[in-house]
């Protein structure tokens, strides 16, 4: 066992305390919009006081719902093998999802996504070792606009095995994409144990959940599916200025969203999740790769902690435009970050420029830093006294202590050995095979994988049955 998890945490309980409760008395004093008429007729039976479409919901109601929420999630992959768990700081990646361009690794030039880039990124996504989730990474233009939601989910399962990040931007698309999901399991209940897709949902900042997504918080609430709250509270813009407002603001989006989704079925599992960011004043952008930003994520998680739900945020991306030294100090930053924060499902390797594009290069590279990430929580073991001097006896002998039985028995435990795309090379074996960057490396290496069979390949009957689901919708 390790001597001690390595952790960090910017809140004490005393504010965990005073935000929640500022968070409960906002949605009971101001209130929250809810345009969804299903939402709202549940509402109005359990007799919710509101104002048209602001819905004022009362502490006691939250504290109840709060009471049913599912400590745990765990997911399976496509065929059903237990994959990972949402629990405590463990501590999983995912690409991130819904960017709209993609950086061309061959051109290098940034442009609008096509269905074929989805493919090959999805492939890379199964054979990377630390990416353990895909998701809906890439919005691509080469099918019709109706059919992109589900059409995504289905190019995703085909081509890859991990379970999956996902979401609607269609109310109508979640029955085809919930049919997609039933055809990878026996039973609806099949797929309620075992759960393959997490449904992203976002809220409209401040204090609104719109139509579409309360909608899919219901639909996904009735199938057992875990929904993933999206809050994007935006400091300065959409939200106050300073971090532990736009926190106390996140809290209340995402309280509001845990009362409908148990609503809608007591029970069901859901993830405390966000996309906060700061408003740069200087550019009038998002820059998610702000420490600020990262802080109020890191604040959004303790919350979702001080309440035993599975969290999530996005982190390890960039607002860079291309993976050079900004992308990798903004994605290494955000990765341990959220590590050391415990967030058990972290969203961004591979993306850049405001999560508006997703890169095959800053992917692979992510990869290798979420790997020195895990291994860095993984914290230092203790073997047992005495530590080194035993050891060091022995160096006497020989002057040297790689042939010491305790560095052959411990080295691959101890090291985190990356990929070749870590220079760690001589200057001079450096020069011998190129002088390559690592955007260079991971381009190279994106082409090995791309040419690689499938690490878990599609069994024929599934992948025939998701065809026909596809043949059925597309327009």
């Amino acid at each position: 066992m390790p001597i001690i998890r390595p952790k960090i945490r910017i809140l004490d309980d005393d504010h965990k305390k005073l935000i929640l409760s500022e968070a409960k008395s906002i949605l009971e004093t101001q209130g929250v919009f809810i345009e969804n008429r299903q939402a709202t007729e549940i509402f109005d039976q359990l007799g919710i006081n509101h104002e048209e479409e602001r819905y004022f919901i009362p502490s006691d109601l939250i504290d109840e719902c709060l009471n049913s929420v599912p400590h745990q999630i765990t997911l399976f992959d496509r065929e059903g093998e237990e994959h990972i768990t949402l629990k405590d700081d463990q501590v999983h990646f995912d690409p991130g999802s819904a960017a709209i361009f993609i950086l061309d690794e061959n051109t290098r030039e940034i442009r609008e996504g096509q269905s074929k880039d989805f493919i090959r990124f999805s492939k890379v996504v199964e054979q990377l070792k630390y990416i353990e989730a895909q998701s809906t990474a890439l919005i691509y233009q080469d099918v019709p606009k109706d059919a992109q939601d589900w059409h995504r989910l289905y190019l995703a399962l085909s081509n890859c095995y991990k379970p999956i990040v996902t979401g609607t931007f269609r109310k109508e698309s979640f029955s085809i994409m919930r049919e997609i999901l039933l055809a990878c399991r026996t039973s609806e209940d099949d797929l309620a144990r075992k759960p393959l897709a997490i449904f992203d949902a976002c809220p409209s900042p401040p204090l609104k959940w719109s139509d579409l997504t309360t909608q899919s918080l219901i639909d996904a609430a009735k199938s057992m599916i875990p929904s993933e709250f999206v809050s994007m509270p935006l400091a300065g813009a959409s939200a106050p200025i300073t971090l532990i407002g736009s926190i106390t603001q996140h809290c209340a989006e995402c309280l509001a969203g845990v009362v409908i989704v148990q609503l809608a079925r007591q029970g069901a599992p859901l993830i405390w999740g966000g996309s906060p960011a700061v408003f740069d004043m200087k550019h009038g952008t998002t820059p998610m790769g702000a420490i600020e930003t990262m802080m109020i994520n890191l604040g959004d998680i303790e919350m979702g902690k001080f309440l035993k739900i599975p969290t999530h945020a996005y982190m390890s991306l960039s607002d860079s435009k291309m993976p050079d030294s900004q992308a990798g100090f903004e994605a290494g930053m955000g990765a341990l970050l959220g590590a050391l924060g415990g967030i058990n499902m972290i969203s961004g390797p591979g993306m850049l420029d405001f999560e508006s594009t997703q890169s095959i290069e800053k992917l692979i590279i992510d990869n290798e830093i979420v790997g020195m990430v895990k291994r860095f929580i993984e914290g230092i073991e203790d073997y047992g006294t005495p530590f080194a001097s035993e050891i060091l006896k022995d160096y006497e002998d020989k002057e040297e202590l790689l042939s010491h039985p305790s560095t052959l028995k411990y080295f691959r435990k101890e090291l985190f050995l990356p990929s070749p795309i870590i220079d760690r090379m001589t200057r001079h074996s450096w020069r011998e095979q190129g002088s390559k960057s690592a955007r260079k490396r991971a381009k190279d290496e994106a082409s090995k994988l791309l040419n690689n069979p499938s690490v878990k390949p599609i069994n024929e009957s599934l992948q025939n049955q998701l065809n026909k689901i596809a043949s059925t919708y597309i327009k």
